[in-house]
């Protein structure tokens, strides 16, 4: 048996004893966990599932064992999510912690930083927001104005950010700040690390259309960024600010998902199973040959994105793709979208539920809503346009 082989039959055999029966079921939104304390799964089983997972490193599996992770190889890493797909096993930790600022500092982190913050992330300990976009700098990122001044061994942090991800449930936040006002704007800026628990800090969540609030305004007056908590070096933290958005581009944390059974879209049905449950007839069959082709496009569709995703990975050797990540974020944006909207359709006016349990199901409602939720994908994390851009001049090496 050669090492990957037994690699795969002890990875099988400790799932299938430690994996929670409700952690083999399609995930639930307000069970995930992102870290810290300040939301709680309902389901303690999914606090099992975290302690047993981080236990082994395989909360973030690629990450070297002295900071929480279990230092997998390419192969091994495909080999453990192939196996929790077998099983249906959730994912037990995800997050801003783990996709995005966790292998930024692993990149660019000082030894200090790595000790303090990584494996405090791997044990979902800590929950993570980003404070990259302002009012007015939202696409033109580089004009942001939040200031950072020096006070001797801290700075002192003066600002907005907008659209923060979670930040009312954040400990933490990796921030943009401009350091020197007179260098040119993609030269003043640096990358900050600071708690979101101390005075100065004031967060105020933002209700979208689909009736939830996962995005926030963040105001900053005089709050504290201590020295050693600047990454890479001062005014040069648009390097490290570009190289975290590869990573959350990277559709590595997608395709953990897709292979752990957790993309049902949060709807309960895939859309095959929605299709035969509204539209099948008597024999099974879906009458609208349209539909049925669009719908076996979209499926195929999803399934090359997937593919191309772990053909990329396993290529990087470990490492994050550069500018070609973007293709990712512009196309799954897409894909999503389209799956949606393709669950509407098969729905008819079951789709348009909004209240009323005698009229439409707890999935029809929630359907609405992440149909709603969805548009904001292609702007959220670099609008489609900037995806574009990005591989118009960095990878097909177009002109201005």
């Amino acid at each position: 048996m050669s090492e990957l082989s037994e690699f795969r039959a002890d990875t099988r055999a400790w799932l299938e004893e430690n994996c929670p029966a409700s952690m083999r079921t399609p995930m639930v939104e307000n069970e995930m966990i992102s870290g810290g304390a300040k939301h709680r799964s309902p389901n303690p089983d999914s606090y099992v599932w975290l302690e047993r997972m981080a236990g082994q490193g395989w909360t973030v599996p690629n990450w070297p064992k002295e900071y929480g992770g279990a230092g997998l190889s390419m192969e091994e890493y495909v080999v453990l999510l192939e196996e929790m797909s077998r099983i249906n096993a959730r994912t037990p930790l995800t997050g801003m912690g783990t996709i995005m600022i966790g292998p930024t500092l692993l990149e660019y982190g000082t030894d200090e930083q790595k000790e303090r913050h990584l494996p405090r992330i791997a044990s979902g300990e800590v929950r993570w927001c980003q404070g990259y976009s302002e009012p007015g700098s939202g696409s033109d990122l580089a004009s942001l104005q939040t200031r950072a001044v020096d006070e001797g061994d801290h700075y002192r942090i003066n600002g907005q950010k907008i659209w923060t991800s979670g930040a009312n449930f954040a400990d933490w936040i990796f921030c943009l700040v401009r350091t020197d006002p007179d260098a040119p704007k993609h030269e003043g800026i640096s990358f900050m690390l600071f708690n979101m628990d101390q005075p100065g800090v004031t967060v105020k969540p933002i209700r979208l259309i689909s009736g939830s609030s996962p995005f926030c305004e963040t105001f900053f007056d005089d709050a504290i960024a201590e020295k050693g908590n600047v990454v890479h070096r001062v005014n040069q933290g648009w390097t490290v600010a570009k190289r975290l958005l590869q990573h959350e581009r990277s559709g590595i944390h997608t395709m953990a998902a897709a292979a752990t059974a957790t993309k049902r879209a949060q709807t309960g049905m895939t859309l095959p199973e929605a299709a035969k449950h509204y539209l099948a007839d008597d024999s099974g069959s879906i009458s609208d040959a349209t539909l049925r082709d669009e719908i076996t496009q979209h499926g195929m569709n999803e399934r090359s994105l997937s593919l191309t995703q772990r053909r990329t990975v396993e290529e990087s050797e470990g490492g994050t793709p550069g500018a070609a990540t973007s293709i990712f974020k512009f196309y799954g944006a897409e894909v999503r979208k389209t799956q949606l909207e393709l669950q509407l359709k098969v729905r008819g006016t079951q789709s348009l539920g909004w209240e009323g349990d005698d009229l439409f199901t707890q999935e029809e409602r929630e359907l609405t809503r992440n149909w709603l939720g969805s548009k904001a994908g292609s702007i959220a994390g670099g609008s489609n346009e900037v995806q574009l851009n990005i591989l118009a001049k960095r990878v097909l090496s177009l002109p201005d």
